[in-house]
């Protein structure tokens, strides 16, 4: 017998995944749970050790096929979002809102360059030191301050055009700093310069989002 009660399932595989289909049980399993569903009960085993990468099937690595990525998240809420497990009993819903939960937040992790880097350093044993190392080189620390007074300046004066400016400047340097990143991680697996990389970039990121918020006053 399989599942309480049910009949023992045939086995199908679905490029990884195994789905067992037997007369009142439909089991799908996915390397970071299983899911089954007899006749109106579900259950849902989760594996949280699992990590981001590996939840969805994925490379270990910061060059990302995002649009897998996004394929993958797609499949796993089809099958584990709370709405299919209504009729189930409360530990299955809870346990389908947990699961939903954790991959929802692997999914904005590794969807974000920054976030997944970080992820990745993480996972590497390399502390990013945001927090109690914010020590930067003064020339980096200079053109941070040029940034912000050219956004302040265009700002005062509601250049809508300058800003735009300097938000196109702005993400072709950042473009340039992601693909740095990516060597750093993905080919030289130097975790120490990828630190420092990120550290900069959260310092840009800032500066970005300064500036979106410069142009959306002025379109108020």
């Amino acid at each position: 017998m399989f599942g309480g009660g049910c009949p023992e399932p045939a086995v199908l595989f679905v490029r990884s995944r195994r789905v067992f289909l037997g007369a009142s049980a439909v089991t799908v399993q996915h390397p970071g749970f299983a899911l089954v569903m007899c006749g109106k009960t579900a259950n849902i085993r989760m594996n949280f050790n699992d990590d981001h990468f590996a939840l969805f099937e994925l490379r270990r690595t910061f060059r990302l096929d995002i649009p897998l990525l996004d394929r993958r998240y797609r499949e796993i809420q089809a099958q584990v979002h709370p709405d299919k497990f209504a009729q189930a009993g409360d530990a299955e819903r809870r346990l389908s809102l947990q699961w939903a939960t954790r991959a929802n937040e692997a999914y904005q992790t590794l969807k974000n360059p920054l976030s997944r880097a970080q992820y990745l350093l993480r996972i590497a044993g390399q502390d990013v030191g945001a927090e109690n190392n914010t020590a930067m080189p003064e020339d980096f620390l200079l053109e941070q301050m040029e940034w912000r007074e050219a956004v302040a300046e265009a700002r005062l004066g509601r250049e809508q055009g300058e800003l735009e400016h300097l938000h196109l400047r702005l993400k072709q340097q950042m473009t340039g700093r992601y693909e740095q990143l990516a060597v750093l991680l993905d080919d030289r697996h130097d975790y120490p310069s990828a630190a420092d990389l990120v550290r900069r970039l959260m310092f840009l990121e800032k500066l970005l989002f300064e500036i979106d918020d410069a142009m959306a006053a002025l379109e108020a």
